[in-house]
């Protein structure tokens, strides 16, 4: 007896689609550290500096707690806020371009990226009229043991803002000029820890400085 079997019929085209489809890059690889070696250096070098100024900071407050009681009510607290709070989304907008990237969207990465830039020149700008309005009410480096540690950690902090902006800018002109895509953009995760690392550097000034009585 003779068994006729059904022809199968193989749909060759959604084979070939399935086949060039690019892999799918995951977004987070918890076996990876992100950035480069180069980078960690850096931050961890940066971290060790402000550390240093968290311990003078406490060293000085217990020999002059007085100075430090008063310091913070002195100084423009909603400035030191709202600073807070571009840094933080700074943050956000600088991860939201990194997904736009991977997701091989650059015009959007970049869109996202210039934001954080923009948030970077807010702190700078906000930070220089903060310090003109310490002087016009004669606060200065040298009126108490507070201030000084004050200007010299914001200042720093302020030097490393700066600084990390111009490495999200390098990042933007990368992406333009092609250097950076999906598959290959590991000098923007390193500027990226960088700022991540500012942030969390202000995070910890602002209640030392503006909010701890």
């Amino acid at each position: 007896m003779d068994l006729e079997v059904p022809a199968m019929t193989i749909n060759t085209a959604s084979i070939d689609s399935y086949v060039d489809a690019p892999p799918t890059q995951p977004t987070f690889d918890p076996k990876r550290i992100p950035g480069n070696p180069a980078i960690w250096v850096g931050i961890f070098s940066e971290l060790s500096e402000f550390a240093i100024f968290f311990v003078i900071y406490f060293i000085a407050r217990a020999h002059y707690p007085e100075e430090f009681l008063q310091g913070p009510s002195e100084l423009h607290t909603t400035a030191g806020t709202i600073n807070t709070l571009v840094l933080i989304s700074s943050s956000y907008f600088v991860v939201k371009g990194i997904f736009a990237l991977r997701n091989s969207q650059p015009e959007s990465a970049i869109r996202w990226l210039w934001m954080t830039v923009g948030c970077g020149l807010i702190y700078l700008a906000l930070k220089y009229w903060e310090y003109q309005w310490n002087l016009d009410r004669g606060i200065e480096t040298n009126t108490n043991n507070f201030f000084a540690i004050y200007y010299y950690t914001t200042f720093n902090h302020m030097l490393h803002v700066g600084w990390g902006s111009g490495g999200i800018i390098w990042a933007i002109f990368r992406i333009k000029s092609g250097a950076f895509d999906a598959d290959n953009h590991g000098g923007l995760i390193a500027a990226a820890c960088y700022w991540h690392m500012i942030d969390l550097a202000w995070i910890l000034i602002f209640p030392l400085l503006y909010v701890l009585r």
